[in-house]
């Protein structure tokens, strides 16, 4: 295999996604004297909603991004070879396909090349050693035949949680448009549900040990803990996957940033790269601007929205500027687990035998650890431990068997993800000494429910260390993807983030977007589209005026 390096890393991920088509203000710079309402720190999907909504209400945006290319954790390159477009971090895209921006097709994003979606079915694929699988296809008779192969009782439990999950969701969201809300039915037992930890949850729902480990694995996607009090929701992901399926769009993740960039500078609006924000400008008590490493700085006259994770931002202004309350909340804020991923460009895809013959290959498919592992993982985190004779669950992504665009014909390209600990007793700088180790190890493992994945079916790789990935996008802090989640002290309201609800920070002119705000991390698009309706509002408008005003092109 031919890895590449930081610097190919770079010039591949400036290069690839403007292969498709060069934004004409990246070559440029905001002269001196530009006049810009709203100057946005950072370029993460959620910071290109935001700047696009208020770009099509008239407003003069800047957006400044620190790396070579736009898109934060929604980019795709071609880091591995030419011709195999990689997700660095993100590839589904179920949350944003229901925002009102895609569903209602608020911004016409499809005119800038992206919403061509696929739906891949079968959705997921939970291999276990001793040849047992579940297969989790939109059809729920076909899945709870999978099920039915090593439990009937499970699948016939699975078919009842599907039930009443629909039920509470229909009613959670306020029933059919124009009706009365319904009354949650069992709402009692839905609270305690969520309140209990994952493992408690699933232990008393199946009797399977695969069922229960194939719902945390799934459930553990978000690098939470099952283990966690209050991640008892992690036993309903199966069913989750099965109701709304993981769809992914055509061409990649990073689809969405560039057509959020080529919207925004339709609408008058300037997109840098390469352009870090190091510091807030605030002048009696007010933000009206930042400062970048290169020197420069860029005046907002009516505010600054910033997607810099806030466990950073709070460095950028006088400590006495944010307020104790705002303080005490940074010192408290925890991490998730933090990420390691492996990207490869390969000649097939994973073939899992099953059980009844033939084999199987699908977009994603989930390797679930022990059902213990869940118990010990926060205790190894503590420890900065990588133990790999016993391996963590690993999420194997292979988006070029639904999107064959995705790699040359016949080829493919596959991610695996995992969580192990940022902080390695040795130190986070350790991670560049064994990654190749970890792996080599992973895909080992990988191997035991692929055996077609021999040495000589990968033409190169890509890897991530939890070190690489707060590296490559200092917003993922401490390797972490979506912000910090971790246990019911930092979910929802909990969250220990001024601001997390209503997007506005304590300095005054300063707003805060992305996975520091909610509803939190992933690809959902809510925390932009709602912060730019919160921004409107202070400005004497409304996001559904702006929705509703015709396109503004500057062609």
């Amino acid at each position: 295999m031919s890895e590449i390096t930081r610097r190919g890393f770079v010039k591949g991920v400036a290069l690839a996604p403007l292969a498709m088509s060069p934004f004409r203000s990246m070559a440029q710079q905001a002269a001196p004297g530009d006049r810009f309402d709203f100057v946005f720190a950072g370029a993460g999907h959620n910071s290109l909603i935001c700047a696009a909504y208020l770009a099509k209400g008239g407003y003069k945006v800047l957006v400044l991004e620190g790396r070579p290319t736009i898109g934060g954790g929604t980019k795709t390159a071609e880091v591995c070879m030419p011709g195999f477009k990689e997700d660095l971090c993100s590839s589904v895209h179920s949350g944003i396909s229901n925002n009102p921006l895609i569903r209602n097709n608020e911004l016409n994003l499809r005119d800038y090349g992206y919403g061509d979606y696929i739906d891949p079915d079968p959705v997921m694929h939970i291999p276990f050693l001793d040849g047992a699988s579940i297969t989790v296809w939109r059809d729920l008779d076909r899945t709870c035949e999978t099920i039915g192969r090593f439990s009937k009782k499970d699948a016939e439990t699975f078919r009842r949680m599907v039930a009443e999950y629909k039920a509470y969701t229909a009613a959670s969201r306020g029933g059919e448009p124009g009706g009365a809300a319904p009354k949650i039915p069992k709402a009692g037992v839905w609270q305690r549900r969520f309140a209990m930890s994952g493992y408690e949850l699933v232990s008393e729902l199946f009797e399977s040990d695969y069922m229960r480990r194939a719902s945390l694995a799934c459930g553990h996607f978000g690098s939470v803990p099952g283990a966690d009090p209050g991640t008892g929701g992690q036993a309903y992901s199966l069913v989750v996957q099965l109701l709304y399926g993981r769809v992914i769009p055509k061409g990649g993740s990073g689809t969405l940033s560039v057509a959020l960039g080529r919207f925004i500078e339709d609408h008058n609006g300037v997109v840098l790269t390469s352009k870090p924000v190091t510091q807030l400008i605030v002048e009696n008590n007010k933000c009206v601007g930042v400062s970048c490493a290169d020197g420069s700085t860029h005046r907002a006259e009516k505010g600054v929205v910033s997607t810099i994770h806030l466990k950073r931002l709070v460095d950028m202004a006088p400590r006495e500027l944010w307020g104790e309350d705002f303080l005490e909340g940074m010192e408290m804020f925890q991490p998730e687990h933090a990420m390691i991923s492996l990207h490869y460009a390969t000649t097939e895809a994973p073939k899992y035998p099953l059980a009844y013959g033939g084999t199987i290959s699908t977009c994603e498919s989930a390797i679930p650890p022990s059902l213990d592992y869940y118990l010990m993982m926060n205790y190894r985190e503590a420890r900065g431990e990588v133990n790999l004779d016993d391996p963590p669950g690993l999420q194997v992504v292979c988006p070029s068997v639904a999107d064959p665009t995705r790699a040359p014909a016949g080829f493919h390209t596959m991610k695996i993800e995992s969580n192990l600990p940022y902080g390695l007793k040795e130190g986070p700088k350790h991670w560049d000494n064994i990654k190749d180790q970890v792996a080599e190890s992973l895909l080992n493992h990988l191997r035991r429910f692929a055996p077609n994945l021999t040495p000589d079916k990968f033409l190169g790789k890509f890897i991530e260390s939890p070190l690489d990935i707060e590296r490559m996008n200092p917003s993922m802090w401490r390797g972490s993807a979506h912000a910090g989640a971790s246990g019911p002290a930092q979910a929802g309201n909990m969250r220990p983030v001024p601001g997390w609800a209503n997007y506005r920070m304590p300095i005054a002119g300063l707003y805060q977007t992305g996975a520091c705000t909610a509803p939190g991390g992933s690809v959902s698009g809510m925390p932009g589209r709602n912060a730019a309706s919160v921004i409107l509002k202070d400005f004497g408008t409304s996001l559904e005026d702006v929705v509703a005003k015709k396109s503004g092109k500057t062609s």
